[in-house]
């Protein structure tokens, strides 16, 4: 396989790492109504993350981060070489 054709299937799989990241970072939080303590008191609301949601985004954001530096990394060494 070329390095130049490696390279761009890097960049899209990382591009995908980030819609990914993007669509899992929108389901993280969700808000819930909470009732109020005392009599009288109006109710809240209160943000609750869902953790596998959150590792899922840190996880596909890590891997687009990798594989951007690598592609860009094979880029200059080809460019160079």
């Amino acid at each position: 396989m070329k390095a130049g054709r490696r390279t761009l299937i890097e960049l899209v799989l990382a591009a995908l790492a980030i819609v990914g990241a993007v669509v899992s970072a929108l389901s993280v939080r969700t808000v819930a109504t909470v009732a109020p303590i005392a009599e009288g008191e109006p109710a809240t609301t209160s943000v609750i993350y869902r953790p596998p949601w959150l590792s899922l985004t840190l996880l596909l954001v890590t891997v687009a981060g990798v594989l951007i530096v690598v592609a860009v990394a094979r880029w200059r060494r080809q460019r160079t070489g």
